[in-house]
Parts: C-alpha cells; sequence; structure tokens
C-alpha cells in the first residue's frame, strides 16, 4: 500500500504486555491503535486489550462491514465492523479508488456528502463529523465536494447527485434503527442506491487499501477548501420547485379547513416538510413541539421507527385530538418514510400499514395521470413498481387499468435502478413503494421520500373531504373496486447467525434433501420461490426470475387458498420477517372472513416453519 500514511503513534509496550497469543487479532490491534486518532475508540480498544476481553476485541476488530440493503450500517463504536471514524474513512477511501477507476471526469464532476443528526457521546462519532471525513478523504484528493452545511432527509443526497450531474453521493444515516446505529448509504450516478457488482467491488477496494491515507483525518478541509461547495440552498429550492409536478389541486389545498399535524421523530424532517407543504399551497401542518427538533436520543419514543404504529405515535395523536386535525403525517429521523394515521368518526385513530398506504397512492397516482394525461397518451407506457414482499395490489390495479407492474427484490437501490431503467427508454413511472412505508411520488427522487409522501397524502385527503369521504373510506372503496388485499407482516428478533441459517436450510430440506414443504399445517403450497439459491417451482425452468441474492435468506410461499408469504432476513437489523397477504378476487367482499383465514395462516407459518419456542426468538415487542 504505497499510497497510505504513517502510522499514528502507538504504544509498542502496551502491544508486548498484553499479547492475546494470536497474531491475526495481534496485528488487528496493531492496526487499530495504530490507524485510529479518535481517543475515545482508540481507548475503548486499549481498555479491552487491557482487560484481556480477547472475544470482544475478536469480534469487533476481525470482521468488517458489508453492504446489505441500505448500504453499511452498524452499531457506532470501536472495531472494524462497527461505524467510526476509521471504518468511514476506509470505505470513503475504497470509494474513491473504485471512482477513480470507473469515471475518467470524476475530478470535474464531484460527489455528494448529507448527513443526518445521529451521535454518539462515548465514542466522540456524529454524523456531521463522519461526513466531514468522508469529505476530507475526496477533497485531499482533489475531488469538488458537495457538502451540506446543515443536516438534510436522506432523498436530498440521490436529488443532489442527479441535479449536480456529480459521480456518487453518500447519505450518513441510520434511518429508523435504535439511537445507538449509524450508516453509510452510498448512490450512484444514475441517483439510485448503488447494487451489485458495484457493492462488491466497493468492498474489494476498501480492503485493498485499509490504511488512512495524509489527509484522511482533516476533517476541518470542509472549511477550507475551494474544492467544497455548499448546494443546501440550490437543491433544497430545486427540490420543492419539482414537487410541484405531483401537485394537482393547489386551489383546494389553499382553501382547506383541515389541519394536519407532523412529527419528524426528532429527526431532520420538520423544516422541510413545511416547505414541501408550504410548495402545494396548504397552511403549515402542526408540529408536535417536544419531537421537533433534532436529538440523537429520540428521547420521547421507544424506538424511532413510525412503522411500529400507534404505540410510538402517542404524542402526535394526543396533539391532533388537541388541535382537532384529524390526519396525522409521521416522517421516519431521515424523512425518507413516512407512516400515516386518520381519525375516524368513533373518535379512533385508523395507524395504516405501508401496503393500505400504497393502495391510496397507486389510486392517486394514477387517477390523477388519467385525468391530466394528453388525448393521445399511452397507458401501456405506464408503469409502477413495488418489491416483491410488498402488497400486490398495485398488480391488481394495472390488470384492471391497463398499465404495467413490475416487481423487484427487497430494498429500495433494485427500485431505483429499475426505475432510471425504464426512464431511460422511454417510460413513464408513477409511483412505486416497498411496504416498509416507503414511498416514491413521481421521479424526482429514485429513492423513498417521506417529505412528498406526506404532502402528496395530504392533498389526497383534501381531495377526498371535498367529496365527503377519508383516506379510511376510500381505502375501503378501492378494495371493493380491485379485490381486498390483506396484509400482515411483523418479525422475531434473532440476535444468532446460526440459528437463522439453520431454521433456512431447514426449509430448504423439510421432507429430505433439497426438498421444500409441501404443506404448512392444513394449507397446501402450490409453489415456491428461493430467491438465496435462484429455484423457483413455478418457472418452466425451475429458476427465479428476480436476480439470486445469495448475501440474504428469502424464501416466498404461494399457498393454494390465494396467499402469499415470505420469510426472509433484514438486511440491516437482526430479525427474521414474515410477510403474509390474501390476494381477494373482487367478488370475495366478506373483509372478516379473509382476515380470519390469513390469522390462521400466520399462526401455522410461525408454528411449523419458524418454531419459535425451539429456535429462542424473541417476537415483535408493540
Amino acid at each position: 500500500m504505497g499510497d497510505c500514511g504513517a502510522p499514528g503513534d502507538v504504544n509498542s509496550n502496551v502491544l508486548v504486555a498484553h499479547s492475546t497469543g494470536d497474531a491475526q487479532l495481534d496485528k488487528a490491534v496493531w492496526q487499530w491503535l495504530s490507524w485510529d486518532k479518535n481517543q475515545k475508540t482508540k481507548e475503548q480498544i486499549e481498555s479491552l486489550l487491557q482487560d484481556g476481553k480477547h472475544k470482544e476485541l475478536r469480534d469487533r476488530l476481525c470482521c468488517r462491514l458489508s453492504f446489505g440493503t441500505a448500504g453499511l450500517r452498524s452499531a457506532m463504536g470501536a472495531g472494524f465492523c462497527y461505524i467510526n471514524d476509521l471504518t468511514v474513512i476506509q470505505s470513503t477511501q475504497g470509494i474513491y479508488k473504485y471512482l477513480e477507476r470507473n469515471f475518467s471526469d470524476f475530478k470535474q464532476r464531484g460527489f455528494v456528502v448529507g448527513y443526518d443528526t445521529r451521535g454518539q457521546v462515548t465514542s466522540n462519532c456524529s454524523s456531521k463529523k463522519l461526513a466531514k471525513l468522508t469529505a476530507a478523504v475526496l477533497l485531499a484528493r482533489d475531488v469538488p465536494v458537495y457538502f451540506f452545511s446543515t443536516y438534510v432527509p436522506t432523498p436530498f443526497v440521490p436529488y443532489a447527485v442527479q441535479q449536480l450531474g456529480a459521480v456518487a453521493g453518500v447519505m450518513i444515516t441510520a434511518s429508523h434503527n435504535r439511537k445507538e446505529d449509524n450508516g453509510y448509504k452510498v448512490y450512484w450516478e444514475n441517483g439510485a442506491q448503488i447494487t451489485s457488482p458495484h457493492d462488491k467491488e466497493i468492498i474489494k477496494c476498501i480492503e485493498e487499501c485499509v490504511e488512512p491515507w495524509n489527509g484522511s483525518w482533516n476533517e476541518n478541509l470542509v472549511d477550507t477548501s475551494p474544492l467544497r461547495q455548499d448546494p443546501l440552498k440550490k437543491i433544497c429550492d430545486c427540490y420543492m420547485e419539482d414537487l410541484k409536478k405531483i401537485c394537482y389541486h393547489r386551489e383546494l389545498n389553499v382553501q382547506t379547513s383541515l389541519k394536519f399535524v407532523h412529527t419528524s421523530f426528532h429527526g431532520v424532517g420538520h423544516d422541510y416538510v413545511q416547505l414541501a407543504f408550504k410548495a402545494f399551497g396548504f397552511q403549515p401542518p402542526i408540529p408536535v413541539p417536544e419531537q421537533k427538533d433534532p436529538d440523537p436520543d429520540f428521547s420521547t419514543v421507544k424506538c424511532p421507527n413510525p412503522e411500529e404504529g400507534e404505540s410510538v405515535l402517542e404524542l402526535s395523536l394526543r396533539l391532533a385530538e388537541k388541535e382537532n386535525a384529524k390526519v396525522v403525517v409521521a416522517t421516519d429521523p431521515d424523512a425518507d418514510r413516512l407512516a400515516v394515521a386518520e381519525q375516524q368518526e368513533n373518535g379512533c385513530w385508523k395507524v395504516f400499514t405501508g401496503n393500505e398506504l400504497a393502495a391510496l397512492f397507486g389510486w392517486w397516482m394514477f387517477s390523477r395521470w388519467k385525468e391530466n394525461c394528453s388525448q393521445d397518451a399511452d397507458v401501456r407506457n405506464v408503469y409502477m413498481l413495488a418489491t416483491t414482499v410488498s402488497s400486490k395490489i398495485l398488480r391488481a390495479i394495472a390488470l384492471k387499468e391497463g398499465f404495467h407492474f413490475e416487481e423487484t427484490l427487497p430494498g429500495f437501490k433494485w427500485i431505483g435502478s429499475r426505475v432510471k431503467n425504464l426512464l431511460d427508454n422511454g417510460k413513464e413511472v408513477l409511483f412505486a413503494f416497498e411496504e416498509s412505508i416507503g414511498f416514491m411520488c413521481g421521479t424526482s427522487v429514485l429513492d423513498k421520500d417521506g417529505v412528498s409522501a406526506a404532502v402528496v397524502i395530504a392533498e389526497m385527503a383534501t381531495y377526498l373531504e371535498h367529496q365527503n369521504l377519508t383516506l379510511a373510506r376510500k381505502l375501503v372503496e378501492i378494495y371493493e373496486v380491485y379485490g381486498y388485499h390483506i396484509s400482515k407482516t411483523s418479525y422475531f428478533l434473532c440476535y444468532d447467525p446460526p440459528t437463522i441459517k439453520r431454521i433456512f436450510e431447514r426449509l430448504r430440506n423439510f421432507d429430505g434433501p433439497q426438498s421444500y414443504p409441501r404443506c404448512c399445517g392444513i394449507y397446501n403450497v402450490l409453489h415456491v420461490r428461493d430467491v438465496t439459491t435462484g429455484y423457483d417451482s413455478s418457472q418452466l425452468n425451475k429458476k427465479s426470475v428476480l436476480p439470486v441474492s445469495k448475501s440474504s435468506q428469502m424464501i416466498t410461499f404461494t399457498f393454494q387458498n390465494g396467499c402469499v408469504a415470505t420469510l426472509r432476513t433484514s438486511g440491516t437489523e437482526p430479525k427474521i420477517k414474515y410477510y403474509a397477504e390474501m390476494c381477494a378476487l373482487p367478488e370475495q367482499s366478506d373483509r372478516s372472513v379473509l382476515e380470519e383465514e390469513l390469522g390462521k395462516l400466520i399462526e401455522a407459518l410461525i408454528e411449523n416453519f419458524l418454531e419459535p419456542d425451539k429456535n429462542g426468538l424473541t417476537w415483535r415487542s408493540v
């Protein structure tokens, strides 16, 4: 590694006096103590070494971060498998090397860096500091960097990459994860998150140059380098202007008496959602004062994930009742996802699932297109997309209305890349989603976007109120026209990777070697698709149409009763998730019968396939 800087000061006596007796571990400890200039994380490793905690040292230092569904994501703290100053420097050096090989104009086009408001005092680690170090690595190598002067929603980074013509961008965020975590999300020049093979190639480049270069630790470069620009005003103004392309009823928005409450979950969303409502002609939504400002401890919620429902929306709902606001919109801490609740006639609140919101968004975006398209517009040129674990409701709407529907692997990185490909081929994409409350309305941002989704749902609610309808009532109408799609998604926690692997391997060898289950309790299995291995029993050649994804576990079962159920591991958390949906025809309108059938099938799925008691799985706590 001739390109690498000199090691930092390290007390060799400490290393000699506390040798672990394991050459690989001793080398990793030496590297960490030589390279890390963050006093807090350096002390964490020194302390473990002096206390003889070799197993924890091995866990922290003898494996590396790898790209999952949302880039690099882990707890903040010391070690090569954690998010910290050193691992972010190493990751950026690898990205620099990869981009330099791929783009001859890298140093003309530049790179975008954004960040949220996470932080951890014990590791002297914050999103802003990690962003500054990301920028420093590139600025020290004469790469122009568009570095946001303050925190921004995650969607602003992919939007800026496209608007500014940059070769790539990074967002420092762990989205809705617990407060201990942080992450490093990478976007390619097309404005979509990186997919294979870029992720694998970047990891190789990181491993080629793990020692920090001269200048990589100079976080002050963002304040002194002439190559650093602040894109905040330009990107914010352009984004809000582009947002108006999906505003269809400005006059209604201006006049409405409907009130909205917004919570930003102690994250970045407040200022940007206020601006989005203004762009649509609305009065500003009422903010939840205790959750309006950034707080890395997320001190008023048990977990900062609005997907958890009513239990984490308590402050928003109480404020809405006090203010007589009928709709609550909640953006997660990095404002790329959206939860929605609506007060019903009986005073109770309905918190919509991601799949229910997708039914509403799908109906809305198509009906607005139909009403506003030119006379010669061809519905066959129109597309909507969803990840394969999400509701099939868009497929039902597409079949009836004549547009195209496509599925992708889980993770918005797959949706973003496919949407760009469709746009480049002259297609029109109206909407895409994943069931975990991630929505893409329009194509200004090729990623999920809670800011735009919040204001679109507000306009939808306003339009429906004008027709004496509510979101909940419209949802029932959509299901009556296109068929009920009743879904349930939940998860189990499992902190033991071998147990997770054993559960999925058992399903692949259920009735003998390479034999998937033919039934689940009393429910017969019609088809099995395993994207981890590339198998699909519904295809003539038995090969999955979706790309093989060996890095994560995912098996989908289609049952004879019309239910589709998927078991998969999370790309960002220690979870086994299940997704189950009853897809009924329009004439099957007895919702309670469908719900009962779905509930029984899920019970059978958990008991027969996951065996939580035997495997020590912890049920999701609500």
